[in-house]
């Protein structure tokens, strides 16, 4: 099976959950911005949440399922339509042959994923398929998707087959939606004013006591200068207390770095694997969703919590993608 792309929108790029285990070579791990997101989708349609999916940025391209296909998207609501009639988000759907995903204006969010049934087939790149477009590296050769661009879809499991013949029987018109998904109650609250928890970095005692209390106090908006990279933040201009000479050291997703300038850059999916600047906090992993879907100009506040509560916020999220996955293998057994 394929799907077409009539047009691809802002950015729109296959990716999974990242290229893990060269980060020694100096190859970022990359993956989904929104990773919950992302795998939420591949649970509602039965894939390993590993599965490649397509990340859609702010203005989403049109594409045309040339066979009947299940998908679900999640994330950001990018008013996503098929063939006109609004698409529910965060529920599975079988589309038919021949319909058309489009999208409208950014109502809530920046990132939306795309799952279909089987996974976006394209080469395996040092074990991932994600696309790393500064390098060229995964998706489709290496860089955003094209109006013209055919991708293949792998073969379906079996639980993606269960799911699908439940929602064909009642299918009407262009989409059958399924009438369960995933709850409100444990999806990201995406909002363009978000207050992010951080934990303490490696030199988050090196600020100045005024820049500690501006940077929990303080309102900070994302700059124009955002990408897959890192967010550069505008608002209070931080200090510290006094210069360090530092050696290049290991850096991941949410590290918030301080460049001498004093406006903090936080990490993002494609960051590069180490770094120079003073680490004066990190995101919360819990709350990495969250920064994924800010866009420019969107505002937000930072609050510390201790390394334990991250922790045990961790696990909790865990224990419901856990929990939302062995739902969906029970009411599709059989």
């Amino acid at each position: 099976m394929t799907l077409r792309v009539q047009s691809a929108g802002l950015l729109t790029t296959v990716q999974d959950l990242g290229r893990s285990g060269h980060q020694q070579e100096g190859v970022p791990e990359g993956g989904a911005m929104d990773a919950f997101a992302h795998r939420m989708a591949a649970l509602l349609v039965g894939n390993d949440e590993r599965d490649a999916a397509l990340e859609i940025t702010l203005v989403g391209p049109s594409i045309v399922f040339e066979r009947e296909t299940l998908i679900a998207l999640t994330g950001a609501d990018l008013t996503a339509t098929i063939d006109g009639r609004a698409m529910r988000l965060w529920r599975a759907a079988v589309v038919q042959e021949g319909t058309t995903l489009s999208f409208a204006q950014a109502r809530a969010g920046c990132r939306a994923y795309l799952a279909v049934a089987g996974g976006i087939d394209v080469p395996l790149v040092l074990g991932s398929r994600s696309t790393y477009i500064r390098a060229g590296l995964g998706g489709m050769s290496g860089r955003a998707l094209r109006g013209g661009d055919v991708l293949n879809i792998g073969t379906p499991p079996p639980l993606s087959m269960r799911i699908g013949a439940a929602l064909r029987q009642p299918a009407q018109g262009s989409v059958a939606v399924g009438g369960w998904g995933a709850g409100a109650s444990m999806r990201p609250a995406y909002t363009s004013a978000p207050t992010i928890r951080l934990i303490e970095g490696s030199h988050t005692r090196e600020l100045s006591p005024n820049s500690r209390t501006q940077l929990t106090d303080g309102v900070f908006r994302l700059s124009p200068h955002c990408d897959r990279q890192g967010f550069r933040l505008e608002g209070p201009t931080l200090e510290l207390m006094q210069p360090l000479e530092l050696i290049s050291e290991a850096v991941t997703f949410g590290t918030m770095q301080l460049p001498p300038g004093g406006a903090p850059i936080i990490l993002m999916a494609d960051r590069q694997t180490t770094g120079g600047y003073p680490r004066i906090a990190n995101v919360a992993t819990v709350d990495l969703p969250l920064m994924a879907q800010l866009k420019p100009g969107d505002s937000l506040r930072f609050t510390f919590i201790s390394l334990d509560e991250a922790q045990r916020l961790y696990l909790a999220r865990e224990r419901e993608i856990t929990q939302v996955k062995r739902a969906i293998e029970l009411r599709h057994a059989h």
